[in-house]
């Protein structure tokens, strides 16, 4: 008999996958391979269900004959293993960033004379109905503010991009992209305090109150299901800080990010050029253990961004802050630096994680912009953040659109450099 394969990445068994099951069974026995959770999270979305229970869930289907894990979203070596005569699946893989899987099928089964079987996708109400039920429950509260956590324990490095409006909260949620044979995506998402200000057209000076903040949070968590990390400056006095906490805690998002300097904000890169206060070691750990005494579950995160490299303060003081922080309950370090190169990041990650190899440390390579995601991983990085440039990429194409405008009183010379309105409209979901 022929042997038969496809893969499934999903929570729940709906009219497609029943629909290529049929198919399926007119060329020959079945495999199904359930893609595990790190490769499901890499390139699709993050399971609802534990992957125990989605293999459990295909197991139980009758017209299957065997059930592998698929550890790739690649088929190479389950190809290699399994030799099938047959590979399965809908043809929405022949366009887009799937389009790489499915040349990577076809350039394995050519070795040796197997064949795809392109499926017509199942476009209906009931399917539209799962997938989005499917992705109101990935955006609940209690299920995405516990996602960075598990990201920390899945992924290499955890990637977030900056985030300041629903828009851009769906370019970070859908953009994937195919390179060198592998499909990737963002991780997570950070609204920053900077970003945040400048798409309201304020100084980064903590200007923007909280309420205004979560309004933005808000924005986001309607349209995506990625665990948000919120930039939250000095974190303010710490009995206003608690509140942001359990409020925080009880919209979803996953993290705090605040750091050690008390006063008017200045932003962090500007160094010892303007007067900034660095916070007492006592102060800020005091400020870290109300804020974890103030919330209600175990997920979310408290991490702790320390300024000693920026204000030229040594290597030493940045350790000693990271050790007394963690000691008063912080769940994660984040390490700044200011210069070009990344060697004394480097320096803090390869020292701090020497005595500590637990707990996760963050960077924002925006100034040591040459360094990769491995390269920083290599060093105990857990999570990167891209903290700014969606909105340093957007203000200069806008501002030279509105002058080429002015200049041609047309807007005809600006149109072969605009994203078609269809497109932005099919990016954004219908319910």
């Amino acid at each position: 008999m022929k042997r038969v394969y496809t893969c499934f990445c999903t929570d729940v068994i709906h009219e497609g996958h029943r629909n290529i099951i049929r198919e399926a069974g007119k060329y020959g026995e079945l495999t199904i391979g359930v893609l595990s959770d790190a490769a499901m999270i890499r390139f699709n979305r993050f399971p609802t269900i534990s992957f125990e229970e989605r293999m459990q869930l295909v197991k139980d289907i009758p017209e299957v004959s065997n059930v592998v894990v698929q550890d790739d979203v690649m088929y190479d070596k389950v190809i290699e293993e399994l030799r099938p005569d047959y590979v399965i699946h809908g043809d929405n893989w022949q366009e887009g960033a799937l389009k790489a899987i499915r040349d990577n099928v076809e350039g394995l089964l050519k070795t040796y004379g197997g064949e795809i079987i392109d499926v017509p996708y199942t476009y209906n109400e009931e399917v539209k109905r799962i997938d989005t039920r499917i992705k109101e429950k990935l955006a609940m509260p209690e299920y995405r503010r516990k996602r960075l956590r598990q990201l920390i324990e899945i992924r290499p490095i955890v990637k977030a991009l900056e985030v300041h409006s629903g828009l851009t909260g769906l370019i970070a949620e859908k953009t994937i992209v195919e390179h060198d044979g592998e499909l990737d995506q963002f991780d997570a998402m950070w609204i920053s305090s900077l970003c945040d200000s400048t798409a309201k057209g304020k100084p980064d000076i903590e200007l923007v109150d909280m309420t205004s903040r979560f309004r933005t949070i808000d924005d986001v968590t309607e349209v995506t299901t990625k665990p948000i990390i919120f930039d939250g400056d000095t974190g303010g006095l710490t009995e206003h800080f608690v509140y942001t906490v359990r409020t925080l805690e009880k919209m979803g998002v996953s993290a705090i990010i605040i750091e050690d300097k008390t006063g008017l904000k200045k932003n962090s890169l500007f160094g010892n050029d303007v007067v900034q206060t660095q916070d007492s070691i006592e102060n800020f750990s005091a400020k870290i253990a109300a804020g974890k005494k103030a919330q209600l579950t175990d997920d979310f995160m408290i991490i702790a961004r320390i300024e000693s490299l920026i204000l030229e303060r040594g290597m030493e003081d940045a350790l000693n802050r990271a050790r007394a922080f963690v000691a008063a309950g912080a769940d994660g370090i984040m390490i700044h630096s200011r210069k070009k190169s990344p060697d004394e990041i480097l320096e803090f990650c390869d020292k701090f994680r020497a005595e500590d190899p637990k707990t996760p440390i963050v960077v924002v390579p925006s100034s040591f912009n040459s360094i990769t995601e491995s390269e920083l991983a290599a060093h105990g990085v857990n999570i990167v953040i891209y903290a700014n440039q969606l909105t340093r990429s957007a203000f200069p194409a806008m501002q030279q659109t509105a002058e080429d405008i002015l200049r041609y009183h047309r807007a005809q010379e600006v149109d072969s450099r605009l994203m078609p309105i269809k497109d932005i409209i099919t990016l954004i979901d219908e319910i």
